[in-house]
């Protein structure tokens, strides 16, 4: 009976060692990159579409990861700050506003938040809070707006859409502030109106931009709803 006892309380101990650790490792195989070079699916095609909407692919959206897709990733990452290594994991696919298979609501949230936050730390850095929560604010009133690409990320990548992408400053390290404006504009705060347009009076070269009635002004930037 004693020895049988031992056997049992052995058994119960390697299961209680086993099961953990068996549970952890099946967690860190579902966190590792969905797609990467020879990968194959709806998300690949995903990447495609949306890379070659913004210039860095020009081959077939056929879902499948091939050199010219890990080639178009790397120069995504690259511009963007990213590590440049070619693999679409979460933090390439957060800046491409795309939601992973095994992503929550909640880190889609969390990618709107950087995305946003990116974008208003690049174009209203040094804006007051209350600005930066306008530029947000812009780009979400955009996503909404049937002249516009329904997504932040589409709004953001849109060509020629903010000078920020092609000067260097999204590049530049997003400031806290940012953040926090993000949320605040998620949240519904709209110090615009619902404009859709805003300029820098000062230093716009865009002679249209210029011809849009102004709605409001805060800090450097006026605001327009369009014509």
């Amino acid at each position: 009976m004693k020895k049988y006892l031992k056997i049992s309380a052995v058994i119960v101990l390697i299961l209680t060692v086993l099961i953990p650790y068996a549970l952890s490792e099946k967690n860190d195989f579902s966190s590792e990159a969905l797609s990467k070079y020879g990968s194959r699916g709806e998300e690949v095609r995903k990447i495609q579409k949306k890379l070659s909407e913004w210039g860095y692919y020009s081959g077939s959206v056929d879902g499948i990861y091939g050199t010219q897709t890990k080639n178009a990733v790397t120069y995504f990452q690259r511009k963007n700050g990213l590590t440049a290594d070619g693999i679409a994991g979460p933090k390439t696919l957060a800046a491409m506003g795309i939601s992973s298979s095994s992503s929550s609501s909640s880190s889609n949230s969390s990618n709107n938040v950087y995305l946003l936050a990116r974008i208003i730390s690049a174009e209203a850095r040094g804006e007051p809070y209350k600005g930066q929560v306008a530029v947000g604010a812009v780009v979400l009133n955009r996503v909404d707006h049937p002249s516009f690409p329904n997504s932040i990320a589409g709004v953001i990548y849109q060509n020629g859409a903010f000078t920020a992408l092609v000067d260097g400053q999204y590049d530049q390290p997003i400031a806290d502030s940012a953040y926090k404006a993000a949320r605040d504009a998620l949240n519904g705060w709209d110090p615009t109106g619902g404009c859709i347009y805003y300029y820098n009076p000062s230093t716009a070269t865009n002679a249209w931009i210029r011809t849009l009635p102004v709605y409001t002004q805060i800090g450097k930037h006026v605001f327009s709803k369009g014509k």
